[in-house]
């Protein structure tokens, strides 16, 4: 069955999350703590990123959005990195980092090419408006924005997958998600959607990234322009 529409995991997929919180992190504390490595920075709290969430995955806690959540686990990292007297208003320059990130090289014109015989949406962890200001800075075209906002969940739950195949309006087997990370691959398979793995070695940086599917894949591609080709776009 032809795809006919493509959702993308964002964090990792098509934005590098690593260097540019790693950026701002220099930028705004670096006069306060030097020396730090903000990488390992950037890797620290991108660590809360799930235990935040199975909060609100397991009925703990509400539903809030990305920000919240990562405004909630920040205090933590600069506990973690003796980064003391930070105040309001740097914390909150900092979450805003989190909308400030750099697409992989290929990224914007890959999408552009898939636009073209494809209906596209970010399906993300994060809000409306933090994908919305990461579509603007890096120029990338959608035609919808899905995800945790609609759902009032977290991936893996089930609803954000099966919210986007009926918001699009195609079968589950006609949409393709499109993600660095087997897990997501996995949940959204699971679901009978068609999966697309992009290897994305430098994600951790040092630490590295997946540079192949862990788990059955309908594509597994080097990149997004080598998913365009997979695709004969």
């Amino acid at each position: 069955m032809a795809i006919r529409a493509l959702i993308f995991n964002v964090f990792g997929t098509l934005v590098d999350w690593r260097s540019g919180v790693a950026r701002e992190a220099e930028r705004r504390l670096q006069k306060r703590k030097p020396g730090v490595d903000w990488g390992a920075f950037s890797d620290a709290w991108r660590d809360q990123y799930q235990p935040s969430m199975e909060r609100v995955r397991s009925g703990e806690t509400p539903w809030v959005d990305l920000d919240t959540l990562q405004r909630e686990s920040l205090d933590g990292v600069l506990t973690k990195f003796g980064i003391e007297d930070v105040s309001d208003e740097t914390k909150a320059k900092l979450v805003q980092g989190w909308h400030k990130l750099d697409a992989w090289p290929e990224v914007r014109e890959a999408v552009r090419s898939l636009r073209k015989h494809h209906l596209l949406a970010p399906l993300s962890n994060g809000h409306v408006r933090l994908m919305i200001d990461l579509a603007r800075r890096n120029r990338l075209r959608f035609d919808a924005i899905l995800g945790a906002e609609f759902s009032r969940d977290y991936k893996p739950k089930p609803a954000l997958y099966l919210d986007a195949v009926r918001a699009l309006g195609f079968t589950p087997q006609e949409t393709l998600m499109v993600a660095a990370h087997s897990n997501d691959l996995a949940a959204a398979a699971s679901h009978g959607l068609a999966t697309a793995h992009i290897a994305r070695p430098r994600e951790y940086g040092p630490g590295g990234g997946e540079t192949a599917p862990s788990v059955p894949a309908t594509f597994a591609a080097a990149d997004l322009a080598d998913l365009a080709r997979q695709l004969e776009v």
